[in-house]
């Protein structure tokens, strides 16, 4: 509810809840377009490891945080949860951004699916897994302690496609050492953050 002393033309003090892994991306957002009536919280990223998880830790956000502001959205993609996800912003009246996950909205859901179309067995990286890759992918599914395992998760893709929201040579030379350690060629696109910048400024999915 808007508070009886806010101007007209004073911006809705909004809170977006994001996945942990797209703070920084908020963040660059936020500062560029000097919206300071905007703040984050967040969710562990690892929760994208058990997604069962997001639903019911996005409802606990939003119900103790509603009355504090005039908005609430959800820097989420669907991110594994079959749909519950977006059950629960239905109940709960809440938006969210559009797209099955992050490389959708950072790539833009048409782009996505022509990469999608071009070579199904694609590995996506975003900014985010290539500083983490180590936790995430190496040590998120035991590929340090079994590397026997790597074939098993990895013989049937082609390539990783490193979806690049800020250029950094750091970034492409680890995602470089990513790829390889996988076994498969790289290749990059750059992104930005027009999506993300889109839906916190309509507050729509979609737009």
């Amino acid at each position: 509810m808007t508070s009886p002393s806010k101007k007209p033309d004073e911006p809705r003090s909004t809170l977006v809840i994001a996945c942990g892994a797209l703070a920084r991306e908020f963040l660059a957002v936020k500062a560029a377009n000097g919206w300071d009536h905007m703040e984050v919280t967040c969710l562990p990223a690892i929760w994208h490891n058990y997604p069962q998880k997001i639903p019911d830790g996005i409802r606990r956000k939003i119900r103790d945080n509603r009355a504090k502001y005039d908005e609430i959205l959800v820097l989420y993609g669907d991110c594994g949860t079959g749909g519950l996800l977006d059950d629960v912003l239905r109940e709960e009246g809440v938006e969210r951004i559009d797209g099955p996950h992050c490389y959708s909205f950072f790539a833009g859901g048409d782009i996505f699916d022509r990469m999608q179309e071009e070579e199904i067995g694609t590995f996506y990286l975003t900014d985010f897994l290539v500083r983490h890759f180590d936790r995430f992918v190496i040590k998120g599914l035991k590929l340090d302690r079994y590397p026997q395992l790597l074939p098993m998760y990895f013989g049937h893709y082609k390539r990783v496609m490193f979806l690049v929201q800020f250029p950094d040579p750091v970034l492409e030379r680890k995602a470089e050492e990513a790829a390889a350690r996988l076994g498969l060629p790289l290749q990059m696109h750059y992104t930005g953050l027009a999506g993300v910048e889109r839906f916190l400024e309509t507050g729509k999915a979609g737009a």
